[in-house]
């Protein structure tokens, strides 16, 4: 065993875990890029049944997250996972599994085959991304490695995301724009990306029970086996998880920013056909500007968490007003028909490419923190239960967002491949692109002022959970501790570590414990 100030998390160790976002990021951009034409147009799937492969994965996706989280949550007290790792188990498991992505570009099958191969891609994602995204705060508990680790994530899954609409142009070059064999060729390529990304990761990454570390320790609440059991637990960790104070915040900020995000996203098309009456070749271009943005703008947001001290909220609130000036500059060009030049575009783009970047980092960043205030309420480790609320609530509020949006336009008489839109479906376009991205986007800005993790706060509790884990004692706290404790778990000091709210956790949670 080596002491935990022994394993530093230096910029390849933190590229080494970040690349398996190429999976993250990639694969899925590519499946909602191209997934749906491969289906009904070499597949010989109808536009319903492809639809309906779509809405069951989205479903059991949203059950699979949570349930990865609580099992490796739990996967340490079995052999398999004392040997090779609660978390990383699964991911040396995954690594070759990754070829079934290819499985997904073949031509010739079935509606079974096509359902399979695709709900068998979401089992996986969920098998590699929920016990991965638990590492960054299993390997370190230091501040800007932690920062560090999120970072390169997010580069990674820019890169993937970027490589996703890139790499099958190169290939149609050679095989031509209606050939099929493009998509498949496409499919083996990242396939195997993907299965050196997750083996590159495995070999990089490690787990707190790798170094020498008094939480494992722990001990663990008595629970009974068997599978309505674990079901039970499973949904009572669920729940619990909203006790802590910090986490809750989060949730709001992460769910109103995320989906502000996807409801500019899903709009912003039609703004500029038919509110800017552009073409898609300016939509592509400004889009890849912003992508283009994205990479220094993490950087540029990881430098100011670690180089400055800017705590996470104030960051956050940096990347909103940001946003929010450009949706002002949006609405105004629009609702004064305002002429502007294409370099002046460039330059609003390359602003919102880069807040976006802060918007999609930071939350995730926070995430790893989230377990360390977690223990000091319950003294123990659960990155994947939150890594699963986090993914079903994501999942859930982006479909949600789907359906608002398509009523809304419905309602308000917008006809798909008009050339020209009634002004009632004009108003409808500005009202979502503007006026609800700024309203979700508000409602996380104000949940800022309230979320107290930064660099200071996090030295505090992190000295404080390695004192109570020596054995010290809670009348020797002091009282800025106790404070800072009490913002981050929404309880009094006395509450947590072994208080009343560790004790009634370890017998069992009942509705009347979340506050």
């Amino acid at each position: 065993m080596v002491k935990p100030t022994e394993r530093r998390v230096g910029y390849g160790i933190a590229i080494g875990y970040g690349v398996t976002d190429l999976f993250g990021g990639g694969a899925f951009a590519i499946i909602g890029s191209w997934l749906l034409y491969f289906y009904t147009t070499y597949c010989g799937l109808t536009v319903l049944e492809a639809g309906s492969i779509f809405a069951i994965a989205r479903v059991i996706d949203a059950l699979l997250s949570p349930i990865m989280g609580y099992i490796t949550d739990n996967f340490g007290g079995t052999w398999l996972g004392r040997k090779f790792g609660r978390r990383r188990f699964f991911l040396l498991l995954s690594s070759p599994l990754m070829l079934l992505y290819a499985l997904l570009w073949v031509t010739g099958m079935n509606y079974g085959y096509y359902l399979g191969t695709y709900l068998s891609i979401e089992l996986l994602s969920a098998m590699v991304l929920v016990p991965w995204e638990t590492l960054a705060a299993e390997m370190t508990n230091r501040y800007e490695e932690r920062n560090r680790l999120s970072g390169m994530r997010m580069i990674c899954s820019q890169l993937g995301g970027f490589l996703a609409v890139s790499v099958p142009g190169v290939i149609m070059q050679f095989t031509g724009k209606d050939n099929s064999v493009t998509y498949t060729l496409n499919g083996l390529i990242f396939s195997i990306v993907f299965c050196i990304a997750v083996f590159i990761t495995w070999r990089c990454t490690w787990e707190a029970k790798d170094i020498e570390h008094p939480s494992s320790a722990l001990p663990s609440p008595a629970r009974r086996s068997g599978l309505l059991n674990h079901l039970k637990y499973l949904f009572l960790d669920l729940l619990s998880s909203f006790r802590i104070r910090a986490f809750r915040l989060h949730i709001i900020i992460y769910i109103f920013s995320f989906t502000a995000m996807d409801v500019f996203g899903a709009v912003f098309a039609w703004y500029v056909i038919y509110c800017l009456h552009q073409d898609a070749a300016s939509i592509s271009g400004w889009l890849s500007v912003a992508a283009f943005a994205s990479v220094p703008g993490t950087w540029g947001f990881m430098q100011l968490l670690n180089k400055t001290g800017m705590s996470p909220a104030a960051a956050l609130r940096l990347a909103y007003g940001s946003i929010l000036a450009v949706l002002v500059f949006l609405f105004v060009v629009y609702f004064a028909d305002i002429t502007v030049p294409s370099l002046a575009f460039s330059v609003v783009f390359i602003v919102l490419g880069a807040a976006r970047a802060g918007l999609y980092y930071i939350p995730w960043n926070i995430y790893s923190f989230i377990p360390d205030i977690d223990e000091m309420v319950t003294q123990q480790r659960r990155e994947g239960i939150f890594a699963g609320v986090m993914v079903l609530t994501r999942k859930s509020t982006v479909a949600l967002a789907i359906l608002l949006i398509s009523m809304v336009l419905e309602a308000s008489g917008f006809v798909k491949g008009n050339g020209v839109q009634p002004e009632s479906a004009l108003h409808a376009i500005i009202g979502l692109m503007v006026f609800a991205t700024a309203a979700l986007l508000i409602v996380s800005f104000l949940a800022t002022w309230r979320f107290a993790l930064n660099r200071d706060t996090h030295k505090l509790l992190i000295k404080e959970i390695a004192r109570r884990r020596m054995g010290g004692q809670p009348g020797d706290c002091d009282t800025q501790t106790r404070w800072v404790i009490k913002q981050l778990t929404g309880y009094e000091y006395d509450q947590v570590w072994g208080g009343n709210v560790t004790r009634r956790r370890a017998g069992e949670i009942t509705f009347s414990d979340v506050p």
